[in-house]
């Protein structure tokens, strides 16, 4: 018998290689972090930039401009299959108050993004193509704002396995967005998002 085209993707997933792990602690407070490019999809003036963290414990990376959907992504990743992983608090915002991530980035029009919004209280997963995002799925999940949470996105061929805080989402296949993209992190509208850590790993062949 052969094996499915689903568990393939998820034994790919599972054998992803160690993952690079960033975080913000080195990059100078009030400009952009070095090895990003930023910016936003649509219209808007978004404002990233690294600022200490409130509780003391090193740097984040901030938004706290507006836009339609603002997104930083790590220069010189070029992943196909693999992981990607931030670490995010929602703080505020009247229209949005969202974390996201991104990945196969083509560029600031085409790309996956997941997101977690502590307004609505749910996980979605979307693609963007010619600037337009389409929703492929919600989910209902509690997302408190004013705290820390981890979203993961697993991706091997068409599938697609997002988590949050460690618990599964969403699982599905799409195959919208093929090949290598960078992978970096997103908000939307006012959102002033602040993301701790990120990580990506490349699965094993």
């Amino acid at each position: 018998m052969k094996p499915s085209i689903i568990g393939a993707a998820a034994a790919a997933v599972a054998a992803t290689a160690a993952a690079q792990t960033f975080d913000f602690n080195a990059d100078s407070v009030g400009a952009p972090p070095s090895g990003w490019t930023c910016g936003v999809t649509g219209r808007g003036s978004p404002k990233w930039a690294v600022a200490a963290d409130l509780e003391g414990k090193g740097n984040v990376l901030m938004q706290s401009g507006s836009g339609t959907f603002p997104w930083c992504v790590r220069v010189g990743t070029a992943v196909s299959d693999g992981s990607v992983e931030a670490t995010f608090q929602p703080m505020a915002g009247r229209e949005d108050r969202a974390g996201g991530v991104v990945w196969r980035w083509k560029d600031g029009d085409n790309y996956y993004v997941a997101r977690a919004n502590a307004l609505e209280n749910n996980v979605s997963l979307y693609y963007t193509e010619r600037g337009s995002r389409k929703t492929l799925k919600y989910v209902d999940a509690p997302v408190p704002p004013g705290v820390w949470h981890k979203l993961r996105v697993d991706f091997a061929g068409t599938r697609i396995t997002v988590s949050l805080d460690g618990k599964s989402s969403i699982q599905m296949d799409d195959a919208h967005i093929a090949g290598p993209g960078a992978v970096g992190v997103w908000t939307k509208a006012d959102s002033v998002t602040a993301f701790k850590e990120f990580s990506f790993g490349r699965a094993s062949r």
